[in-house]
């Protein structure tokens, strides 16, 4: 499978990323026994992502009521997850807002800061249906799992004042978001062609996600970001490209080898 064709998509995701995914990483992602576990930290990722979006839309940009209505969205997809509760093939029908979400009034940036954000999470949990989709086709079965390194690692570094504490937020969002779509393209040649076309799929549209979180970033902030968004890149990184002794979506150099 060839990825020239999506160079324009690539070649900013890679300039913005401090490094490549380590072939270590790509050696072990490939192998078979090891799809059920990507499959299934994929899937957390992705309803991980919805909910960091929603919890930035809540804290920063919503009243009350708007914040009861986005917590209705989300519900039947985290009931799936965290209460094995409900059938995964009546979601499809239910990643839509129940009613408009207003800006608080005293919100500068409220409404961008929603637009993105709805957009974002409407995405990612359209593609947590698509996981759900591969992983009946693949017969994997949900289990829980741990949580990697990599988000817990990042966010230990956020600044403990507003508005600094969303703009780190923020910058991280988009060290994510550039991450996974560098290692859906490092993966998608590796599998065969229905995971590799569906990896492909989500590279094309998840491609612009950490635009849209450095933009908001930047207008939030009353400070040039670029320090700290060279800050985080050198912390992302590290974790990238150093030894790890679990292997995951966005793990490190695993320090073992599955056989």
């Amino acid at each position: 499978m060839s990825l020239n064709k999506y160079s324009e998509l690539l070649d900013p995701i890679n300039s913005f990323l401090k490094c490549s995914t380590p072939d270590g990483w790509v050696s072990e992602a490939k192998k078979p026994q090891n799809l059920k576990m990507l499959l299934l930290d994929h899937l957390v990722c992705e309803l991980k992502a919805a909910q960091s979006a929603m919890f930035l839309i809540r804290k920063y940009a919503v009243d009350k009521e708007s914040g009861d209505a986005l917590l209705e969205w989300l519900k039947p997809f985290e009931a799936l997850i965290y209460k094995r509760e409900g059938n995964w093939r009546d979601l499809a029908a239910k990643n839509k807002l129940t009613k408009s979400i207003i800006p608080k009034s005293s919100s500068q940036y409220g409404q961008d800061l929603i637009d993105k954000m709805v957009m974002l999470i409407k995405e990612e949990l359209h593609h947590f249906y698509q996981v759900l989709e591969i992983m009946d086709e693949y017969g994997v079965e949900y289990q829980s799992i741990t949580p990697c390194r990599y988000a817990k690692g990042m966010l230990s570094n956020v600044k403990t004042f507003e508005p600094n504490a969303l703009v780190d937020k923020l910058i991280i969002g988009a060290y994510i978001e550039a991450r996974s779509c560098e290692r859906f393209a490092k993966l998608a040649p590796h599998l065969d062609e229905r995971l590799g076309d569906f990896y492909i799929s989500l590279l094309r549209s998840e491609a612009r996600h950490y635009q849209d979180y450095l933009t908001l970033a930047q207008e939030i902030a009353d400070f040039d970001i670029a320090e700290r968004v060279e800050f985080f890149g050198h912390i992302e990184a590290e974790l990238i490209s150093s030894a790890d002794d679990d292997f995951k979506f966005h793990s490190g150099i695993p320090s073992f080898a599955s056989e």
